[in-house]
């Protein structure tokens, strides 16, 4: 589902973008409704254009910008389909969260406290730059910041300066302003932001809709 809000969006902004999946024949094919949003793969895909549908180890080297929009506990696998060689030098914008679903709902963290899943991949890819940020709220604010009326914020967490100013153009592009995108420092704060997410659930269910944002006020 994240994935499919995120390529239309990149598409219209004028990328070239190549969207990863473990079989791209398997996945073109899939005619079973996405559990969240009741359309098939088939459906969406007939319904989009503009993009490339690959299996991971067919996205090619000259990507600039990886977005990590697997499920948490698979990204890991899902990255090293696409091949370290292939990441490293590059960004890695991570928006997954590790969440465990195997006990029903609300699902519990896999990774939280003295570690995070975007430490982990930084570990897992010492060679590129991972930025998590994106990973606090709905796919469709992600990517559509005016769904939420007023001021609300976005948080960035990595080790590379360089990278995160990349990352902040690519959301100011997609509609966020630079006073609401707020750096928390290297990639060890994205165990904050990973463990936000059992506040963001409870505030989903008391809410009854995912259509909400954080918003950090100051004196």
């Amino acid at each position: 589902m994240v994935g499919q809000v995120i390529v239309p969006k990149m598409v219209a902004l004028g990328h070239h973008v190549f969207m990863g999946t473990r079989d791209a024949d398997s996945t073109r094919n899939r005619t079973e409704p996405e559990r969240t949003t009741g359309v098939s793969f088939v459906d969406w895909f007939s319904a989009h254009s503009g993009f490339q549908l690959v299996s991971y180890a067919d996205i090619p080297s000259e990507t600039d910008l990886f977005i990590n929009a697997s499920h948490g506990e698979t990204s890991i696998e899902a990255l090293e389909s696409v091949g370290k060689d292939k990441l490293a030098g590059k960004i890695i914008l991570d928006l997954a969260n590790a969440l465990d679903f195997s006990k029903g709902m609300p699902p519990t963290m896999l990774v939280c406290n003295n570690d995070s899943l975007g430490e982990q991949i930084q570990r897992t890819f010492p060679h590129a730059f991972v930025v998590k940020s994106l990973n606090t709220m709905n796919c469709t604010i992600m990517m559509d910041p005016s769904r939420v009326q007023g001021d609300h914020n976005v948080f960035m967490s990595g080790n590379d300066s360089a990278s995160k100013h990349i990352v902040k153009i690519l959301l100011e592009s997609i509609g966020w302003s630079s006073a609401n995108i707020i750096d928390l420092g290297d990639i060890t704060t994205s165990r904050g932001t990973e463990m936000m997410l059992p506040v963001w659930i409870r505030l989903w269910d008391a809410l009854g809709t995912p259509e909400f944002n954080f918003h950090i006020a100051i004196n």
